[in-house]
């Protein structure tokens, strides 16, 4: 595993990024395309014209604040549909859950898959294998809303989550992990296992041990995540994993380093995950399409 800095904003740089298999990662999007949610819809497009984009990873809460009630909500066009416009972001969607999406109807997030030609969530919790020029990745999508206690205990305000099965997903996850070949597994979730926030450190302790026990027993390369609206990328002593962050994709918030994090940005933006045979480089990008940080996992 190396880290390294690197600078790209023009189409030029932009193509330099590029690998045989590239795909965005985005999350905490839903502002109805205020704040800085429009510039960075575009900049993805603007991008995904210079770079090979498979895919959009959508790590939750692209509906905020209060989910939506159905497939007709008008969230779906005022959050999704008119923002993200851009004909090369006419690819597939692969989302999470978030907790804003608990907040309303979460049947409806997965059956909006049932209208849209781009949004693929077959399931709460699934995965997914991306594949181009014989370089493969796992996609490990996971619903982390009813892992945690704080979810499922509040019936009022997300009753779905204490009607998931914590259990069986948890056992599907290993199973899935054990089986996994390809060149590189990613698993992704909406919270984070690890992270600077001021939210309550129940959120990531309980992740810490139901999920991260199995990430770490089989050794993924990363666990990607949203949440808190900023850039981290944190190593954990005795793990060789990457935990990262993915900064909000509309409004932002500021961040400190906490033990084990190797770099953070308080900026809006998004990443760029590239990879091929040996290398993996998950880019972090600002809304002026610079990259701020770029993570880089070798084989």
């Amino acid at each position: 595993m190396v880290s390294i800095f690197s600078f790209a904003q023009t189409p030029e740089v932009w193509k330099t990024l590029e690998k045989p298999l590239n795909f965005f990662l985005a999350n905490d999007l839903g502002r109805n395309g205020y704040y800085d949610q429009k510039p960075i819809a575009e900049l993805m497009g603007n991008m995904a014209e210079n770079v090979d984009v498979e895919c959009v990873v959508a790590a939750g809460d692209v509906h905020h604040f209060e989910g939506v009630r159905s497939i007709n909500d008008p969230l779906w066009m005022t959050n999704f549909e008119l923002i993200y416009a851009h004909p090369e972001l006419m690819i597939p969607w692969y989302p999470v859950l978030g907790n804003h999406e608990y907040r309303g109807n979460t049947q409806a997030v997965l059956d909006y898959a049932d209208v849209s030609a781009r949004w693929e969530m077959p399931a709460r919790y699934y995965t997914k294998v991306l594949e181009n020029d014989g370089i493969t990745v796992r996609l490990v999508m996971v619903d982390t809303a009813p892992l945690l206690d704080k979810y499922r205990e509040d019936t009022e305000k997300y009753p779905d989550a204490c009607k998931q099965d914590m259990d069986r997903q948890l056992a599907w996850i290993d199973s899935v992990l054990t089986s996994s070949k390809e060149d590189w597994v990613l698993v992704v979730g909406h919270h984070p296992i690890y992270a600077e926030t001021s939210k309550e450190d129940a959120e990531r302790v309980d992740l810490q041990k139901r999920l991260d026990t199995i990430l770490r027993k089989h050794k993924v390369d990363m666990y990607l995540c949203g949440h808190i609206h900023n850039f981290q990328y944190i190593r954990k002593p005795g793990s060789d994993i990457d935990y990262v962050v993915n900064s909000s994709g509309s409004l932002s918030r500021d961040v400190k380093p906490v033990d084990g994090t190797v770099f953070c940005s308080g900026e809006t933006g998004f990443s760029l995950i590239a990879a091929d045979k040996k290398v993996l480089n998950l880019h972090m990008i600002n809304k002026e399409g610079k990259v701020l940080y770029t993570v880089t996992r070798k084989k």
